[in-house]
């Protein structure tokens, strides 16, 4: 029976070898112990059909070439709901569509072809959820992907997706970039994607990505942004799109300033893209609110708020060799 503590040791400890000043997670572990859903997550792992460890094949999908019973694949399909909801993917898992709310699929399309190599980089993945993009970076040689990200549920999916993907080096480990000690350069590529704008202080988190690069690293930030013509970072007074912690929404502009100003170097933009109802959707696998609650319905520009719509800039900086 897989419990909390047995996920610790086959999991989330290994990592620790790897990065050894990241001490024992046991007292996080204490706190996701009181979380109500708990043992709902713990059953729906426990509930998950004994298939094989096939890993990814080139086209990111798991056991394509293992066809199962329909009772396995309704006993896959069942548990897998049980840790509802399902944000970043999509995943296919012996044939199963996870139908996930946000297509990441077509953001790492954007993303990949403007990256340095990352073939058997060590690589950090902050607000990582439930690790889809981590798959995605192995599958271009990466040696390692750390991902962090506090929401237990996301850990507790990327289990799930880890039963079936044999080997890899791909671990979400259920903390934020605060509850790691810096100080130490240990990742060559640093992702920080859907997270800034979260941050009461988006120059304390850059600096935090800034001491876990190597010299002449990459970091790779993905934010919402404001449209060029503003001087100034959006500060919503209330939401933003009905989120609720956004700090301040920079232009890309800002965002490149902000960089600069905790010792990045080379800021450039990549890519800049409005969200699109075909992009982030309400689906099977996510049935909360999703991006079209949280427009305005009579002008898609803008916000229930009344802010201009979401439109999200990749920018990519490095650190000084």
């Amino acid at each position: 029976m897989i419990t909390l503590s047995s996920l610790a040791a086959s999991q989330w400890h290994p990592v620790l070898n790897f990065i050894p000043h990241w001490c024992s997670l046991d007292t996080g572990f204490e706190v996701f112990q009181k979380h109500g859903d708990l043992p709902v997550w713990l059953d729906a792992l426990n509930a998950l059909p004994d298939l094989p460890s096939t890993g990814f094949d080139e086209n990111g999908n798991i056991g394509g070439q293992h066809p199962i019973s329909i009772d396995d694949h309704n006993q896959l399909e069942n548990a897998l709901l049980g840790l509802h909801p399902w944000r970043k993917g999509p995943f296919n898992l012996f044939g199963l569509h996870i139908n996930t709310e946000w297509r990441s699929d077509w953001k790492w399309q954007r993303i990949h072809k403007h990256l340095g190599p990352l073939r058997d980089r060590n690589i950090l993945d902050v607000g990582c959820g439930n690790g889809y993009y981590g798959w995605r970076m192995l599958q271009q040689g990466a040696r390692r992907v750390v991902g962090i990200d506090p929401t237990l549920v996301f850990a507790m999916q990327h289990q799930a997706i880890s039963r079936y993907a044999q080997g890899a080096n791909n671990y979400v480990l259920p903390l934020r970039l605060e509850d790691v000690p810096a100080g130490r350069e240990e990742f060559d590529t640093v992702f920080s994607m859907g997270v800034i704008y979260h941050c009461r202080d988006p120059l304390d988190h850059l600096r935090r990505l800034f001491a876990h690069l190597k010299p002449g690293g990459e970091v790779i930030l993905e934010t919402l942004v404001m449209p060029d013509s503003w001087n100034q970072a959006l500060a919503p007074p209330a939401r933003y799109a009905r989120m609720r912690n956004v700090w301040q929404v920079p232009t890309s502009k800002i965002a490149c300033e902000w960089l600069q100003l905790s010792g990045f170097q080379c800021c450039r933009v990549v890519d800049v893209t409005t969200t699109s109802f075909d992009e982030q959707r309400t689906t099977k696998w996510m049935h909360f609110e999703s991006l079209q609650e949280c427009l305005d319905p009579g002008n898609s520009e803008l916000t229930i708020e009344g802010h201009p719509a979401p439109v999200r800039a990749v920018i990519i900086a490095s650190k000084p060799d």
